[in-house]
């Protein structure tokens, strides 16, 4: 569980939260003014190993506290799956051009150690496309621990074989 949150809100820079460094936002030299970008950095617990951030970027989307409450829960059940996850970009976007089935778009990209992974999702509630992508990375997570476990497992069971062998 997250002990403490904090968070600011800035619509071209983002702030690092040892405030030494400065990020700038790439958001493409369309529509800079609508996009609004918000940095919110998780305060580590003793028994967490890396601090992760959050970037939540929204176009065309007002940002409540209940949609910032409901994707924060989502993150931090993200966190109970993989504990080296470094950052967590989430895009909210809302189109109302397109069919009314696919007007809410959310999109998130993960950074862990390795290749990062992306998922994005295209519904007509804004809360179901969220819980969609997160059952995506969820999806895609385990995916890539069963890998691992896999391989390591054939590893072990080669490097017994081989021991077995060398005794006969």
């Amino acid at each position: 569980m997250l002990s403490a949150l904090r968070f600011k809100v800035f619509t071209q820079f983002i702030i690092s939260p040892a405030g030494s460094q400065f990020l700038h936002q790439a958001i493409g030299c369309c529509a800079p003014k609508i996009y609004k970008t918000l940095l919110l950095d998780f305060i580590p617990i003793q028994t967490q190993i890396t601090d992760m951030k959050l970037i939540l970027t929204t176009h065309n989307v007002t940002l409540t506290k209940a949609i910032e409450d409901h994707i924060l829960s989502r993150i931090d059940k993200l966190e109970h799956f993989d504990r080296f996850a470094i950052n967590a970009r989430v895009t909210l976007d809302h189109d109302s051009t397109k069919a009314p089935e696919r007007q809410f778009k959310c999109s998130m990209r993960l950074s862990v150690p390795g290749p990062d992974l992306f998922a994005e999702d295209s519904e007509a509630d804004l809360y179901a496309a969220i819980d969609m992508v997160t059952k995506k990375i969820e999806q895609q997570i385990r995916k890539r621990q069963s890998k691992y476990k896999a391989r390591k497992h054939t590893d072990a069971a080669r490097t017994k074989r081989t021991r077995q062998e060398a005794e006969i």
